[in-house]
């Protein structure tokens, strides 16, 4: 699998006031920043669920790589190498994968690591997960051999068994000691051990103030310099704090004052002060990018038609969206592509007459549809900077081509409790609801999640499309290039008869840095290892 090639962003340029903005500190505690085992970091968002595997968001993923480890991960070539994993062999006949662990690896109660613990974890994750889903179904048996070997027998050959493994975003193929991965898959976890290079203080888990982890002295880093999401992950720091300020401006307000480290996501409106300012520095870690997507929930009215659906694809436009969650176009791409532009598998069949906000042809689909009026619920996050604007023009837009709109704020803790249920919007339910994907979520129909088409197996929203769950399946058996890209063409072709979600675009979103924090490794998820403080620049 290639990985996205974007070319480097020019930093936004001119000045915003910050006037009368408490700082960190006064409420938040003091917070020592020249205290170099300790970093302090502002997160996209609060940390309120844990379980990564129960749920696809990104602050609970990111969590996940703070604590636990990977058998496989993929490295900054976009190549999958092992980690957790020592060597692998794979039968001639390409049915049976023999696996063994590394030694000495050990859960942060300082139990070894053993097949017992990984085969339920890789069960328990295939569960949740889109890819997981659908290459579980070639396989015929996963068992122990002995305590570091494992053995995954195939009814036919996928070449995605490797890629599923080693998976670098939601949702992220975590290893958990075998009593907790043997937790139901539709419930969360309770306990939160894993082997990963810092130890989740749970003790100290604030939700709304922060969640703090250490460094697990037992950790065994790999040999190999880290790139992407492999190799040594080497805790550089005792301690890390994820502090919780809602207000962007006030949490830069803060890195400038040096009460704070790292944000990990500062609005985009904000960078003109921080690149101005000599203490910090701007790091483009997510060089894949991401892509905002409107999701429909097709298990109750109006959106379980899919002319009704096909009408919203006719409403929206990505430029709109685009301006008001980014604003400067350095930062973003207009792109109809479902897998990313730039990409071995870009295209737009189907999408050529489609999001560019044709009214007249949404209202058109909509009387076709019978559509009566019924209000639609749009999910609208408001303390998640990315997304706070995208609900409101999905809103106008929507209403524009014929819709009756129903918005409905909540902060992200909120919606992602509310996504998961099937329930009528007026009994708790919903009808829309805006997000976005890592790029490297959704780099083939297999992968992205939001293409799983298995009904009740499929994420939130639930559709079921016989149709587009062949097609994933052929996808999975395909081996030449040329294959995969006719398959995803049709993918997207039916996407647009019978869209499961819409691209409302792809952007680009930087972190910012003190300047004495360096070794913040560019990969598909912000990870801490390698990270390290000084009192002066690198």
């Amino acid at each position: 699998m290639q990985p996205v090639n974007y070319s480097r962003r020019t930093v936004l340029i001119g000045a915003a006031a910050l006037a009368g903005i408490l700082s960190f500190a006064a409420i938040s505690g003091s917070a020592n920043a020249q205290d170099e085992d300790t970093l302090r970091v502002v997160m996209q968002a609060d940390v309120r669920i844990v379980d990564p595997i129960w749920t696809t968001s990104y602050i609970v993923r990111d969590h996940g790589y703070m604590i636990y480890d990977t058998l496989f991960a993929m490295d900054a070539n976009g190549e999958i190498q092992p980690q957790m994993v020592d060597r692998y062999t794979v039968s001639e006949d390409k049915l049976t994968y023999t696996f063994t662990l590394r030694g000495g690896l050990l859960w942060h109660d300082n139990q070894p690591v053993t097949t017992a613990d990984i085969i339920p974890s890789i069960k328990r994750w295939a569960a949740r997960d889109a890819l997981g889903q659908t290459v579980m179904t070639f396989v015929t048996s996963i068992e122990a051999k002995d305590d570091l070997t494992f053995e995954i027998k195939l009814k036919e050959p996928t070449g995605l068994l490797i890629f599923a493994l080693g998976k670098p975003s939601s949702n992220v193929p975590f290893m958990m000691p075998k009593r907790i991965a043997e937790t139901d898959p539709n419930t969360q976890i309770s306990e939160f051990i894993g082997s990963g290079p810092f130890v989740f203080m749970s003790d100290e888990w604030r939700p709304g103030d922060k969640a703090v982890y250490t460094k697990f002295e037992g950790y065994k880093p790999r040999s190999e310099a880290p790139s992407g999401l492999t190799g040594g992950k080497v805790a550089k720091v005792s301690r890390v704090e994820w502090r919780v300020i809602a207000d962007q401006q006030q949490a830069v307000n803060a890195l400038l004052n040096g009460e704070i480290d790292i944000i990990q996501q500062p609005g985009a409106d904000l960078f003109p002060l921080l690149k101005d300012d000599p203490s910090i520095k701007i790091v483009d870690w997510n060089p894949y990018g991401y892509q905002f997507n409107l999701r429909f929930n097709q298990a109750v009215k109006p959106f379980d038609n899919p002319k009704i659906r096909q009408a919203a694809l006719y409403a929206l436009n990505q430029e709109d969206f685009l301006q008001a969650a980014i604003g400067n176009p350095e930062y973003y791409t207009v792109c109809k592509a479902m897998f990313v532009c730039g990409t071995q598998l870009e295209t737009i069949a189907g999408m050529e007459d489609k999001l560019e906000s044709n009214f007249a042809k949404s209202k058109q689909l909509l009387a076709d549809a019978g559509y009566d009026g019924e209000p639609v619920v749009l999910l609208h996050s408001t303390d998640l900077p990315a997304l706070t604007n995208i609900a409101p023009v999905a809103k106008s837009l929507l209403e524009r081509g014929g819709f009756v709109v129903d918005m409905q704020s909540m902060d992200w803790q909120t919606v992602l409790s509310r996504r998961v249920r099937k329930e009528p919007p007026s009994q708790g339910g919903w009808n829309a609801m805006a997000t976005y994907w890592s790029s490297a979520d959704v780099l083939n129909p297999v992968m992205g999640a939001f293409f799983n088409a298995s009904g009740d197996k499929a994420a939130f929203g639930w559709p079921n499309d016989p149709e587009m769950e062949e097609l994933r399946r052929r996808f999975v058996r395909a081996d030449a290039l040329e294959e995969q890209k006719g398959i995803a063409e049709a993918v997207q072709l039916r996407e647009a008869e019978s869209p499961t979600h819409i691209v409302l675009g792809q952007f680009n979103l930087p972190g910012a840095t003190r300047s004495n924090v360096s070794g913040w490794i560019p990969a598909a998820a912000p990870v801490f290892w390698n990270i390290e403080k000084g009192n002066g620049g690198e």
